[in-house]
């Protein structure tokens, strides 16, 4: 008889041990179940904010062509105007530059 109560209370134990398990790979499933939800939200945000961020650089591309080609009508049609404002920009450049070469200088003196 004493065979027949630690046959049964192995048995008892096995059964309780399978329980405990079950509950744990169920629990186990849940997390998992989560965090492959978490997952695939961020996966979605991060998917926005690339679309987004390709939708802004697609239009600043798209408003710098425009400018350039602007600018570029601009100068074909007043060919005159833009030669004469760079020659202007240049000779003040120049004059800037020996104003400030002027002013650095210590000041010689001739005996």
């Amino acid at each position: 008889m004493a065979e027949t109560t630690s046959t049964a209370g192995a048995s008892k134990a096995t059964t309780e041990a399978q329980e405990a398990m079950k509950k744990q790979i169920a629990e186990l499933r849940r997390e998992i179940t989560k965090i492959n939800r978490t997952l695939s939200d961020q996966a979605e945000e991060a998917q926005g904010w690339y679309d987004s961020a390709a939708d802004r650089a697609s239009r600043a591309a798209r408003q710098l062509r425009n400018q350039a080609h602007t600018v570029s009508e601009t100068v074909q049609q007043n060919p005159g105007t833009i030669s004469s404002a760079m020659v202007l920009g240049g000779v003040f450049g120049v004059l800037l530059g020996i104003v400030i070469a002027k002013s650095s200088e210590p000041e010689r003196r001739w005996f």
